[in-house]
């Protein structure tokens, strides 16, 4: 039996085991990455953010072609088939997976292609798909394996109409209508998605809104702009049963309703991919959705075994996964580049997008904080009417008394990229003054630009002030 030795060993090429190992080796360090697939990425690049982002993006140019009527002189409305926008995220993985491939080749850092378990605190087994069998040992572990969506074993999803967040990227053909049962990020951003294409879709939530983390208003205006493009969202839903039929689905719900669709996604939780590991063997246990749990350094219970990523739970977010990674490696090395991963923003890649930081109303209510509103609506702005793209508000909420930024909420055409000129601004310290409002007041934005809305919405705020 083969056997190696490194300084740290990862389990998972996706954001956080490829931040915790790039940073690692920077510091002279011996890596090694474990991942099952053949290809690095993770399940961010091959069934998660990667392939759905770029669906979105697709579908969102096909919209924006058919609803411009200068397009009209070259041609007719055009509408594609999932299995052709789905190219799209096809040749994107791609070029991901060579890319990410160079990043460990470059630095060094060996890849083995196998399904980890682990045998004690410093060693694993690593099983190949022609059953080869070798030993791997480190000094530190990180735990990065990701997470997978959560199946009831009461549902069938083997059946051909019936999908996963992860299956729905294998659909061969375009159905005429979907059900969605969860209205969570994955839920909403496939909703607009199906949406987009021209499919007749119900949003089945379980909950009493959509996204109900976000600022109320934001939550309303994803709600009204779906509605208003034809997607039937229920409410307080939940389901009783799913029977798979030859040539449709029925979806049976507590309240007695059924519906019949041609094909159905269930996008309702995730289930953190810890159950292969062996995890009895260093005394660690994950919680009943296959989560770790972790310290403020991503240390577990075993103190040379870190986690991060999907597989810890919130915030789940690349962006955030990635920052984790990074900062585990900063603890082993002592490089320098730790830090705890919080004040997080959130982008929903909906249709518009969704963009958030900071407090909501609801929050700063609670808290008896004095906030006050200032707001740019998309549509008055010169950037938004001659991209066609006027649908959305921008939202910075602030102390009345000290100006000081305490949230900021976006739904719109790029809200994700608008949300970090604000994000920049709250990140000053406010003892001096840099975490303001008057500070888009106070600076010269380019015009025409989506940034001006800044401008426009800290106007609208200080205006209320008295």
């Amino acid at each position: 039996m083969i056997e190696h030795q490194y300084d740290l060993v990862v389990i998972g090429s996706g954001p956080a085991g490829e931040s915790a190992a790039m940073n690692a080796t920077k510091s002279g360090l011996s890596v090694a990455v474990i991942d099952f697939r053949k290809a690095v990425g993770g399940n961010c690049t091959h069934q998660g953010t990667i392939p759905s982002k770029a669906l979105r993006h697709a579908v969102h140019q096909i919209m924006q072609f058919n609803r411009n009527p200068m397009f009209r002189y070259v041609a007719d409305q055009t509408w594609l088939s999932f299995p052709q926008v789905l190219e799209t995220a096809e040749r994107v993985i791609q070029k991901q997976v060579s890319m990410r491939a160079r990043f460990y080749a470059r630095n060094r850092v060996d890849l083995f292609h196998a399904q980890a378990a682990f045998k004690d605190k410093h060693t694993l087994e690593l099983t190949y798909q022609d059953k080869k069998v070798e030993t791997i040992k480190a000094k530190n572990f990180v735990i990065a394996t990701g997470s997978r969506p959560y199946q009831p074993p009461e549902i069938d999803f083997n059946h051909p109409r019936i999908f996963d967040s992860d299956s729905i990227l294998s659909l061969d053909s375009t159905p005429k209508n979907i059900v969605i049962y969860g209205a969570g990020v994955i839920g909403c951003e496939y909703a607009s998605i199906f949406n987009g294409l021209g499919l007749k879709v119900d949003l089945i939530n379980p909950g009493e809104r959509l996204l109900a983390f976000m600022d109320d208003e934001i939550s309303d205006a994803l709600s009204y702009h779906l509605r208003s493009h034809g997607v039937l969202i229920r409410h307080n839903e939940a389901f009783k049963s799913i029977e798979g039929f030859d040539d449709h689905v029925v979806l049976t719900l507590q309240s007695g309703k059924k519906i019949k669709c041609d094909s159905f996604l269930w996008a309702n939780g995730r289930t953190g991919n810890t159950d292969s590991l062996n995890l009895a063997a260093i005394d660690l246990k994950a919680n009943r959705r296959g989560q770790l749990e972790v310290d403020e350094h991503y240390c577990t219970q075993q103190e040379n075994i870190y986690a991060a990523g999907d597989v810890i739970g919130w915030p789940s977010l690349a962006s955030a996964a990635y920052d984790q990674g990074r900062s585990i490696s900063g603890v082993i090395s002592d490089n320098g580049t730790y830090r705890h991963v919080n004040d997080i923003p959130t982008g929903i890649y909906t249709i518009p997008e969704i963009s958030s930081i900071g407090k909501t109303e609801r929050e700063l209510t609670a808290e008896k904080v004095p906030y006050e509103v200032g707001k740019a609506y998309f549509k008055d702005t010169a950037r938004a009417q001659i991209t066609g793209e006027e649908a959305g508000v921008l939202k910075l909420l602030f102390h009345r008394e000290t100006t000081e930024l305490l949230g900021i909420h976006c739904f719109g055409d790029q809200a994700a990229e608008i949300l970090h000129i604000g994000q920049a601004i709250m990140s000053q310290p406010s003892e001096s003054g840099g975490n303001s409002i008057r500070y888009f007041l106070e600076h010269t934005f380019n015009y025409p630009t989506m940034a001006e809305a800044y401008r426009v919405a800290a106007l609208n705020g200080i205006n209320r002030l008295f």
